[in-house]
């Protein structure tokens, strides 16, 4: 079984992603189709490039360093929230989420 399935064992985990560095679904398990599940790792491949051209720009005019979140992001929304860590992404429900167990957990798994 694959390491990443741990995830949706969390609360609130409704799916959980596995991508490439150019954003490519390698795996992906939960309540999705797998199409929809290519466009959110695509998705979190864009925004973690965006991120982090938008940290290096703040880095360079505040002439501090550390902007890049280290250890992923989290885009929140009303009932939904995407979180990332490195390759992997998951789409939780903000009612049963704990998001802070979420993302240690996708540090963990990130790192195998």
């Amino acid at each position: 079984m694959s390491m990443i399935r741990r995830i949706l064992a969390l609360d609130g985990v409704n799916v959980v992603c596995h991508f490439r560095d150019d954003g490519y679904l390698l795996e992906g398990y939960g309540l999705m189709a797998r199409d929809d599940m290519a466009r959110l790792a695509q998705f979190a491949h864009d925004y973690r490039r965006m991120a982090q051209g938008n940290a290096d720009q703040l880095a360079m005019f505040t002439g501090m360093r550390g902007w890049t979140p280290p250890h992923g992001w989290i885009l929140r929304g009303v009932a939904q929230s995407v979180c990332s860590v490195g390759n992997l992404v998951c789409l939780v429900d903000n009612d049963e989420a704990l998001l802070n167990e979420i993302m240690l957990e996708l540090r963990e798994v990130s790192h195998w």
